[in-house]
């Protein structure tokens, strides 16, 4: 069967160039059949060729440094074109449709709520011992014989409803009795969590118990952060209370500096002396053999000999501006910070102030804001 019909087809250009004459006699001379042949102004022409010689047609508009595009089209080889097109996104909406109804076959998320003694982690795991969790089949899920499971499975439950809607497998639990308290706990104290410094409450994340605080709230230590305490009103239990509260904690540094003029360096010359020291009078092994006119003393005591070592001193012109200055002072002592707080603990922001002491000097004041979990068991 012959199929070449299938690749004809017909465009409709726009030619932009400086020699439309000479072009159009490319065209003719080369076979190339042109149709429509409408000039629009002094160096722009709209014609019709066939698809086939289109390839022509651009590579001899470049040769004359014009520009080509097309308007429109038609013909066999488009509308398969277009048809392709429509098909892939016939496809393409099937296979989501396909996806979605497969999708709508599974449970996805299971729902559980009790009331004072059983908790839902306990109706989870025998649901696992089931065999029912998140992605099982809704076909797989027999939800009259998933109650008659439950309420044999656990002597403190009364009966159960159970119901698929969507995705979502929900669990309603009605309980026998009230929550049982070990003898052995009567006279437990249970014990709070509480502030182990002052802080602006960030997060808060409870195993056990009750939280009495909530995000943004400032505490001071010592405060109560969860209670020993949890179940619905009129059903309430205690526990130990357990849990994480994170809070934005605040460490104060401060140091004077010198930004101006000029400040004592040591300059790496080290003197020393070492003497006895019998009935409050020194006798010297080794004395000093510079003379340092500025020195840091360090004195070393020991049981019968001592030491003194000098560190010579000189003043130097401060060469960095105030704002270096500053900014290396922050860094010694934000490293200082984090030597006195846990790995789990970060800094998350400064706030510094600087006071002018006069002759070059400033105290700079720098406010460390401290991300670390506060809570405490007391």
């Amino acid at each position: 069967m012959n199929l070449e019909f299938l690749k004809k087809g017909q465009v409709k250009v726009e030619i932009k160039t400086f020699d439309i004459n000479k072009l159009l006699n490319v065209l003719w001379r080369n076979g190339i059949n042109v149709e429509n042949v409408r000039k629009i102004d002094v160096v722009t022409v709209t014609l019709n060729v066939d698809y086939s010689d289109y390839g022509k047609l651009k590579s001899y508009v470049k040769r004359l440094n014009g520009k080509v595009k097309i308007i429109s089209s038609k013909g066999m080889i488009f509308f398969l074109s277009r048809a392709k097109k429509s098909i892939s996104i016939f496809v393409g909406v099937l296979i989501f449709l396909v996806g979605l109804y497969i999708y709508s076959g599974f449970i996805w998320r299971i729902d559980i709520e009790t009331k004072k003694n059983i908790a839902p982690f306990e109706i989870r795991t025998m649901l696992n011992d089931f065999d029912i969790k998140p992605g099982v089949k809704k076909s797989s899920v027999n939800v009259y014989g998933l109650e008659r499971k439950l309420e044999n499975g656990h002597g403190d439950i009364m009966w159960v409803n159970a119901r698929i809607e969507g995705g979502t497998l929900k669990i309603k639990v009605e309980e026998k009795v009230s929550p049982k308290i070990k003898e052995e706990n009567e006279n437990k104290e249970f014990k709070n969590i509480v502030a182990s410094m002052d802080g602006e409450i960030k997060r808060i994340y409870t195993t056990s118990g009750t939280a009495v605080v909530k995000e943004g709230d400032v505490v001071k230590k010592g405060d109560i952060l969860i209670i020993p305490q949890q179940g619905i009103e009129g059903g309430e239990y205690e526990v130990d209370a357990e849990g994480e509260v994170t809070a934005n904690t605040f460490y104060e540094k401060t140091i004077e500096l010198q930004v101006q003029g000029k400040k004592e360096e040591r300059t790496g010359e080290v003197d020393s002396d070492i003497y006895l020291e019998i009935m409050g009078k020194k006798i010297y092994l080794k004395k000093p053999t510079k003379e340092f006119d500025k020195y840091d003393k360090i004195e070393s005591t020991g049981k019968f000999i001592n030491r003194n070592l000098y560190y010579e001193k000189i003043d130097k012109d401060i060469v960095d501006d105030k704002e270096t200055i500053i900014n290396k002072a922050v860094e010694l002592m934000e490293n200082s910070i984090n030597k006195e707080i846990s790995k789990q603990s970060k800094i998350v922001d400064n706030i510094i102030t600087t006071e002018d002491l006069g002759e070059g000097k400033i105290r700079l004041k720098v406010l460390f804001v401290v991300e670390q979990n506060i809570a405490l068991s007391y």
